[in-house]
């Protein structure tokens, strides 16, 4: 008798998920539209949960545990139910397996429990502190009816058997329902469609896809004023956030003080989907802001209540929050979006952006030098220009930082380096424009669209094998967002290259001075572009042995100086920078090797006394073996 209405509870359950299902994907599809093909979206999604989304799950080993348990646990013993109670397969090895599943979600749903007995602070409350109960009241009542039917009890004893079903009642009142009210267990049906029709597609299997995408400079809204004006399917990645905080923890515009939590930020924009209030939300708020309700709606500008513009100009675009996001949430496309609108739509770029891009308008490059002086740097030097040779194996970028004097002992360096390898290089002068990083991640599309397309066809009316440049922001424009343009280049970082160069036996280093040295990672070639092992390999040649940071690799501590932050210049508790450089100062080094010119600028702007900031190419050439020593110097 009672094992009926199990199954007419379950059935009742599931056309509750189907219905709650439906409104979820009519919120998502207030967005603009993004085909993906639907079938191949779908069977993508098994391979994506238990690889791509479990590598990132699996780096907390505890909770990668508790998640298999409970998750796992929790799909398997729904499909038993459905095998035993509606389907009316039931004996000895069904219900012997769906035992099992219930002890196993059972266990997972005591670690849960325990997490949430005493909660870090990162991670949200509210709802979220019933979700063990109606998981444990699901498990644990499943697995005792499981017993029942195991040892024939399918009457008796109706006491037990009437708290089991209200059990099982109350935990599917949780996991199905929850997907139509909005409830802590949505993020389960939206997490998994969102790894199927993420965005970006590229990130699965092992890929990589951090390029900003172009905007169409014709539409009537340039970038997201309102959440209708998100993709589809970027509304649905916000709907997949389980709170858990993550990406919290790692931001350094959150740690500084500064009014971003790029947590509160998607569950802001969720609202903003959803409509209604942003009272339920239980967890951080935005430093140095007033944590009071607020509203939002589709249709209702995002700015005008719900977020503040100091919000999206805070984020240093490092991306250590999408790296460490579970659910694979693209929240540094989202911040994008929004500076676009308010740069082109608005007018109103944060700090000394608005000089900045001015100048990049009049002078291209953003400090409103002169042009006709970026190739100063190489005069005494004699490097050949591309326009004179016509073509070379390596076209070496300089980089907007050529104008900097610190800077360009990095790129005399590398000139001197490449001298020594007898490699056939060449620059482009003053033809060089600024790549546009700068532009674009303060969401001035329109600029960057320009260089680029200029910077594109003075590319392609010469012949060379490789484009290297010591400025990794540089390097992740022409890489991986000129294609976007017609410009497909072999493009590698200085410190790749010198890599190579030295693996080939064409650079040889002499040990230098025994010295505590540690290595900051750029987020532009580390996150953005996987470069963790060349600069390490570099050091290690020159016999050093690199004393790693606790926030190093691809959690490292950003320097404070990407995505415009350095202009914007949003207001905190603290620097960045200072920071970082405690992290530095954390494990004794007395020199941190950097490979990144605005690293460099952002820990050498940290005040003294405080270790060395020494690009790794200075290093090298300091360390370069006699038998390959060239008489230039750096100057």
């Amino acid at each position: 008798m009672w094992s009926s209405i199990v199954g007419v509870v379950l059935v009742i359950a599931i056309v509750l998920f189907i219905v709650g299902a439906l409104k979820r994907v009519r919120l998502w599809r207030r967005g603009k539209s993004n085909p993906v093909p639907f079938v191949a979206a779908i069977s993508s999604i098994p391979r994506r949960y238990l690889v791509d989304l479990h590598d990132v799950v699996a780096r907390d080993k505890t909770f990668a545990n508790t998640h298999v348990a409970t998750a796992g646990g929790l799909v398997a013993s729904v499909i038993l139910m459905l095998v035993v109670f509606v389907f009316g397969i039931g004996n000895l090895v069904t219900y012997s397996l769906m035992a099992l599943t219930f002890a196993g979600m059972a266990y997972g749903a005591m670690k849960v429990k325990k997490r949430r007995d005493n909660p870090p602070s990162n991670l949200s409350k509210g709802n979220w502190q019933r979700l063990p109960f109606s998981l444990l009241a699901f498990a644990s009542s499943g697995f005792i009816l499981s017993v029942l039917l195991l040892f024939g009890a399918h009457s008796e004893p109706l006491v037990l058997v009437a708290l089991c079903l209200a059990g099982v009642i109350f935990g599917l009142a949780e996991l199905f329902f929850g997907v139509f009210s909005g409830g802590p267990m949505k993020h389960a049906f939206s997490g998994a469609m969102h790894l199927g029709f993420h965005r970006r597609q590229e990130r699965f299997g092992g890929g990589r896809s951090t390029g900003l995408k172009p905007i169409d400079l014709n539409e009537q809204t340039l970038g997201v004023e309102k959440t209708k004006d998100f993709y589809w399917n970027q509304l649905l990645g916000f709907d997949a956030c389980v709170q858990c905080g993550r990406c919290e923890k790692v931001c350094p515009a959150f740690a500084a003080g500064q009014p971003l939590n790029p947590k509160k930020l998607i569950q802001d924009l969720v609202v903003g989907m959803a409509g209604g209030t942003t009272e339920k939300y239980a967890g951080s708020p935005y430093p140095g802001k007033p944590d009071t309700p607020c509203q939002g709606a589709p249709d209702k500008p995002l700015f005008e209540g719900l977020l503040s513009a100091d919000t999206v100009w805070s984020c240093t675009t490092c991306r250590a929050c999408v790296e460490e996001c579970p659910m694979m949430i693209e929240h540094v496309d989202a911040i994008v979006d929004m500076r676009r609108h308010l740069t082109l739509g608005k007018g109103q770029t944060a700090g000394k952006g608005v000089q900045a891009l001015d100048n990049l308008i009049t002078t291209d490059n953003p400090n409103g030098f002169s042009p006709t002086n970026r190739a100063n740097w190489s005069v005494d030097l004699k490097v050949d220009q591309l326009k004179e040779v016509g073509k070379t194996d390596v076209l070496l970028w300089a980089g907007d930082g050529a104008f900097d004097l610190a800077y360009q002992r990095t790129l005399r360096a590398v000139v001197s380096l490449l001298r020594a390898a007898n490699v056939d290089f060449a620059i482009l002068g003053n033809e060089e424009l600024d790549s546009g990083d700068l532009a674009r991640r303060l969401g001035d599309e329109a600029t960057f669209q320009r260089l680029a397309i200029a910077n594109v066809k003075t590319l392609n009316k010469y012949q060379f094998s490789l484009i290297v440049t010591p400025d990794p922001h540089a390097f992740h424009v022409i890489k991986n967002e000129y294609p976007d343009f017609g410009g497909n280049y072999d493009v590698m970082h200085h410190t790749e290259y010198l890599a190579k160069l030295t693996e080939q036996g064409k650079l040889a280093f002499n040990e230098g001075k025994s010295q505590a040295a540690t290595y900051h990672d750029p987020c532009y070639l580390g996150r953005y572009n996987g470069g963790y092992d060349a600069p390490r390999y570099l050091l290690n040649a020159m016999g050093i042995e690199v004393k790693e940071m606790e926030r190093s690799g691809y959690r490292s501590r950003c320097c404070g100086g990407g995505g415009g932050a350095p202009v914007t210049d949003i207001p905190g508790e603290n620097r960045i920078p200072d920071m970082r450089m405690q992290d530095v100062r954390d494990v004794n080094a007395e020199l941190v090797a950097v490979a990144c010119p605005q690293c460099a600028v952002m820990l050498e702007g940290v005040v003294m006394p405080r270790p060395e900031v020494k690009d790794i190419a200075v290093m090298l050439l300091e360390s370069l073996a006699e038998d390959t020593q060239l008489e230039q110097k750096v100057g």
